[in-house]
């Protein structure tokens, strides 16, 4: 009977949980660079400008306290330093961040503040070299696809639902295919996010 009881107790706050989960959109500006090594001569590559934009949840598990999903497209990438359009390199990428978010609301309850972290998982699906136009992601000395790395936010949201927010991400894996300690590829990006949570209370 308490296996019951007990069992009824997490359905129903699993439900209640769940029927407080508010869904929203964020647009916006990305600007990426990478973190090169070739031979152990170290090198940050110039950044570009990129797309950033997807969709995400709030799912509560404490006051002020929420786990955030987000299912993003980001466009990522850099160019060489002695390069104006020559050199440049755009990645695709489809990420998951998941941060735990704590949203403290402002005394007159007019919006709160938003302060995230946590990993991210990343798949570039496309890719383009503008010198030669070729697939970075393609070919025996091609980029891998899978990403991942830590991802950090800091915003505010009104209590309407609109938000406006910083976020930024450092990649943790070498994206160089049979790379190693002296040859390697990892991706550095931040953003500024325009966004929308719905159903907002």
């Amino acid at each position: 009977m308490k296996k019951i009881l007990f069992t009824v107790a997490v359905l129903c706050i699993a439900g209640a949980a769940f029927a407080q989960t508010t869904y929203g959109v964020k647009l916006g500006p990305n600007f990426s660079s990478m973190s090169n090594k070739v031979d152990g001569h170290k090198e940050t590559l110039k950044m570009i400008v990129g797309l950033s934009g997807g969709v995400y949840a709030n799912i509560p598990i404490a006051p002020e306290f929420y786990i955030q999903p987000s299912l993003m497209y980001e466009g990522k990438g850099a160019k060489a330093k002695d390069s104006d359009e020559d050199g440049k390199v755009r990645l695709n990428y489809l990420t998951l961040p998941i941060d735990l978010l704590f949203k403290p609301q402002m005394p007159n309850g007019s919006g709160s503040w938003i302060i995230g972290v946590g990993p991210y998982l990343g798949y570039g699906f496309s890719g383009k070299y503008s010198e030669g136009g070729g697939d970075p992601f393609k070919g025996d000395f091609g980029l891998k696809r899978f990403d991942a790395g830590a991802n950090v936010q800091l915003g505010y949201e009104m209590a309407n639902g609109f938000n406006i927010g910083l976020n930024a991400e450092l990649g943790l894996l070498n994206l160089v295919d049979n790379g190693d300690s002296d040859n390697s590829a990892r991706n550095t990006s931040f953003g500024v996010m325009v966004g929308y949570t719905l159903g907002q209370r």
